[in-house]
């Protein structure tokens, strides 16, 4: 017997006592009510809450360290274990997912239930199935298989321990959920309103997102299930996309509240200063590239500004402590202290959750499959997403130089170099989402990073995927155990996704 349950029996014999002791009452349930107790709660206050949640937790600090310190975007926290490859398990980021799918099952199973037919709940329960598409997905790719088929269910029927379903499996699930939730969505329908961050409630737009999910979904295929990858894609391009009006985003505010602060600018507010620190990866290919983002996403650092020189320099990630102990912070970049660690801002930086860039390269890259598209397409999708990239807060750039657009051509490539340009200005792109860059970069293998010399948990090599939470192995331990099995490397580090098959 769990503790939870063993607490659970003991106030519940107590309670039983108590009334026994008292009397028999016809009212019971009536007096042992508080009048004030919250027995469910609007649709629309879950949902945003979840997309809220959900979109600021991929770029908070704890992301930053672990996931976007693999992925080179940031330093890490130079002495933060996770950050120099030594294997803990990931028990936040898993308690946070199943807190979302909680959520927003509570509308499924409470709020909203039994209405799938009916013009009051039906769009509204298929914009939640869409949002929790997004969130299982990010989950599995985090983790692998993960419990799911037997989770988020109505209160009566809760399993305290869950089997694990296969990513295969999910990932299938995931794409019917999608296609049943499109065909659900109507305009007439009642409407969430000014409680959907993204799109107002607008049905139209769910559409295009929920198409732009599928079509993220098969290319995430492509690797582990190439015919399932192609069908998907093809239905996804199909069909319409999110366009450059229909960027999904929360906004932020520069107010009292620390919380809703863009996540990057609340470690400005309240975080360790050790963790503020470009990677040496990110910072140099900007700086390669001439590209104009570089100074809305990096400081020039303290020392070259000193000396009338401003400069940008990125440090290395998972740094032995024989090289940390050579470390001069000041000669090395932040954030930019004019965008992302400044909360003076006039238009605060949204809380990107899925963008048109990102649509763009993922039609460049299904192109070059011919899927959906021809070949001879894929140069063209691949500007506009850059276009498009630079066109996004905080960087606002109308008119991509021509030089860089002249770099960044196709001419004379074979399609895999092609596809490392994709992907590298993608990873770009991604700066903040630290969950999707990293999943984007064990897909494809791009950008090329090179490990830090810290050897960690890992003999040096950067992490695969995230260690399932510890408390599996007590509370749910012989389901745990089946899905670490399925593991090459048992729940480590070292293991791959099912999906992650590129040679």
């Amino acid at each position: 017997m769990t503790k939870r349950k063993y607490l659970s029996y003991i106030a519940g014999g107590l309670i039983g006592t108590a009334v026994l002791a008292s009397g028999c009452t016809k009212d019971f349930a009536g007096l042992n009510t508080p009048p004030t107790s919250v027995t469910d709660i609007d649709a629309g206050v879950l949902l945003a809450k979840v997309q809220k949640d959900a979109a600021f937790v991929e770029g908070n600090e704890r992301a930053n360290i672990e996931f976007g310190s693999w992925i080179q975007h940031w330093a890490g926290g130079q002495v933060a274990p996770v950050s120099r490859y030594f294997q803990q398990p990931t028990d936040g980021v898993w308690s946070q997912h199943y807190a979302l799918l909680r959520n927003l099952g509570q509308i499924r199973n409470q709020s909203l239930k039994g209405m799938e037919a009916n013009p009051a709940g039906r769009s509204k329960l298929a914009i939640a199935r869409i949002l929790e598409v997004t969130v299982w997905q990010r989950l599995s790719d985090l983790f692998g298989d993960v419990p799911m088929s037997e989770t988020t269910e109505d209160a009566g029927k809760v399993v305290s321990k869950p089997a694990y379903d296969t990513q295969e499996a999910i990932y299938t699930r995931l794409i019917a959920d999608l296609d049943a939730a499109m065909a659900q969505l109507n305009a007439t329908d009642a409407s969430y309103g000014n409680a959907d961050f993204y799109f107002k409630g607008s049905t139209d737009k769910w559409k295009r997102y929920a198409n732009s999910l599928k079509l993220r979904i098969g290319l995430r295929l492509r690797y582990a299930a190439p015919q399932l990858a192609e069908k998907t894609v093809k239905e996804a391009m199909a069909q319409p996309l999110l366009t450059s009006a229909d960027n999904v985003a929360v906004p932020t505010f520069n107010n009292a509240q620390t919380t809703n602060a863009h996540p990057i600018t609340q470690q400005f507010i309240s975080g360790s200063s050790d963790l503020r620190y470009l990677a040496s990866a990110l910072v140099t290919t900007l700086k390669t590239k001439n590209d104009p983002r570089l100074p809305m996403i990096a400081a020039p650092t303290v020392n070259s500004v000193k000396a009338g020189t401003p400069d940008y320099r990125g440090m290395g990630v998972a740094l032995t402590d024989a090289q940390l102990l050579t470390i001069i912070k000041d000669d090395y970049s932040t954030a930019s202290t004019t965008t992302y660690f400044n909360r003076t801002l006039a238009s605060p930086i949204p809380c990107y959750v899925f963008t048109y860039a990102e649509v763009c390269f993922f039609k460049s890259e299904a192109a070059l499959l011919g899927w959906g598209a021809t070949a001879a397409e894929a140069e063209g999708f691949f500007v506009d997403g850059i276009k498009a990239a630079m066109a996004l807060e905080p960087y606002k750039i109308a008119t991509v130089p021509a030089n860089y657009l002249a770099a960044e051509s196709f001419a004379g490539l074979t399609d895999e170099q092609k596809l490392e340009k994709i992907m590298t200005q993608k990873w770009i792109l991604l700066f903040g989402r630290d969950y999707e860059a990293y999943t984007e970069w064990r897909r494809t293998g791009y950008p090329r990073l090179t490990p830090g010399s810290n050897q960690g948990s890992t003999n040096g090599t950067i992490p695969r995927r995230a260690v399932y939470s510890s408390l599996e192995s007590l509370l749910n331990e012989s389901n745990y155990q089946q899905a670490v099995s399925r593991l090459a490397n048992g729940d480590s580090y070292l293991s791959k996704v099912w999906w992650d098959k590129k040679p």
